[in-house]
């Protein structure tokens, strides 16, 4: 009883943060995107976000191992606090640059906060699953499904928060909600959970095993794939076509929590392996392969001009593309932990979501560039290409127990 117990504290404590952090990705891009900041600037705005997201994950695993998952979870909290805090501070009297200077350093300390907390949750995952690989593949897919659909909701909070309350208020209420989750995480879970020995040098630290590096190689170009659109050229062509914010926002919310809906399904629609990895592998190279093909077609479509409704067009493809990138990122997600070794679950883990991160980075970056000089239908294709590199990469992944021996 005590691991489930400590499964749903840690999984309502990230429910709490995914929520403020949906709320706060829709409040920076609306408001910034009403005072007539250009595509470009608007991913600018996000870039250390997901840069500092590569260092938290590879020092969060590590410090997690060293001091305990329910440590950095409160750290982790703390400083989305502060970060939130920060940016409710900003001076409409400053200047752009000093304004854009501000709100970066202060979504850099949101990406830190984010990335610690979520390596520190998963690595509780695999710290409290004790029945095998069934009950691990359902753990971490309900989990990673049910805080992809909180972020959902987060998504239309924050666009509904800004048209009813304003920007700055928005920050306050997020503030109270993550006190309430920091403060339940204190008094709840047991200190000790996770700790392990750590690595003793970088070299330690990055050398994974074989299935660990493939999965993170592919995981850079599978979330680069849906940020190059998701962040800046899906809401602000949507914005273009004539949707207002809470329209735009309440896409994105139900993209969100439909794939989260999809995510904490998947053990259902994947074909499952005594070993858990026979199965699951060659499921993962068919859903990449599935994936891939959407944006294709779906940009096909949109070159051909023939369409009279474009944004319609666009929700009902990027619906589709949904469903497959969330049974894919389940599929992953399990994965990892599946190649991960016991003593350093926590350093597997976070090195992967450091590559998680660096995708949502390059995503990100691409996502300004191509919405600036190639519209949605840019991004697209960026998106296409980034895919097929990411199957490629899925078919190179081990099946058998040897993909959890270290890499030469």
């Amino acid at each position: 009883m005590s691991a489930v117990r400590n499964y749903l504290i840690v999984t309502g404590a990230y429910w709490g943060f995914t929520l403020t952090d949906g709320a706060l990705r829709m409040l920076v891009l609306l408001h910034f995107y009403q005072l007539g900041y250009t595509p470009f600037t608007l991913a600018f705005l996000f870039l250390l976000y997901e840069a500092a997201g590569i260092f938290a994950n590879l020092g969060g695993g590590w410090l997690a191992s060293k001091f305990g998952i329910p440590r950095m979870l409160a750290i982790g909290l703390t400083l989305q606090i502060g970060g939130l805090l920060m940016l409710s501070a900003l001076d409409p009297a400053w200047s752009a640059a000093a304004s854009v200077a501000w709100v970066v350093c202060a979504q850099g300390i949101s990406g830190v906060a984010k990335d610690l907390t979520k390596t520190a949750s998963k690595s509780a995952i695999k710290a409290s699953s004790q029945q095998g690989a069934g009950q691990l593949f359902r753990w971490v897919a309900w989990f990673t499904g049910s805080k992809n659909a909180m972020k959902g909701f987060g998504f239309f909070l924050g666009g509904f928060l800004l048209q009813a309350v304003g920007f700055r208020p928005a920050l306050w209420l997020l503030v109270l909600l993550l006190a309430v989750a920091l403060v339940g995480v204190l008094l709840s879970l047991p200190r000790e959970l996770g700790k392990a020995k750590a690595s003793k040098s970088f070299k330690e630290l990055f050398a994974k095993n074989r299935g660990v590096n493939l999965l993170a190689g592919a995981r850079v170009f599978m979330f680069g794939s849906r940020d190059v659109w998701f962040v800046v050229g899906l809401p602000v062509f949507l914005y273009s076509q004539g949707w207002n914010y809470v329209g735009v926002s309440t896409f994105l919310a139900a993209w969100t929590i439909g794939y989260g809906g999809v995510q904490a399904l998947a053990p259902q629609v994947v074909r499952r392996s005594p070993d858990g990895l026979s199965r699951e592998v060659p499921e993962a190279r068919l859903w990449g392969v599935a994936l891939a093909i959407i944006p294709i077609a779906l940009g096909l479509m949109l070159a051909t001009g023939a369409v009279g409704r474009p944004d319609l067009v666009v929700v009902a493809g990027l619906a589709i593309f949904g469903f497959a990138f969330a049974v894919n990122s389940s599929l992953h997600s399990y994965l990892i932990l599946a190649y991960a070794g016991s003593e350093k679950a926590a350093e597997d883990v976070g090195f992967y979501y450091a590559a998680n991160a660096a995708g949502r980075l390059f995503g990100i970056l691409l996502s300004g560039v191509l919405t600036q000089y190639a519209g949605l239908q840019g991004c697209l294709w960026g998106s296409a290409a980034m895919l097929a590199t990411c199957a490629a990469l899925t078919f190179m992944l081990p099946m058998g127990a040897g993909g959890r021996q270290v890499a030469a």
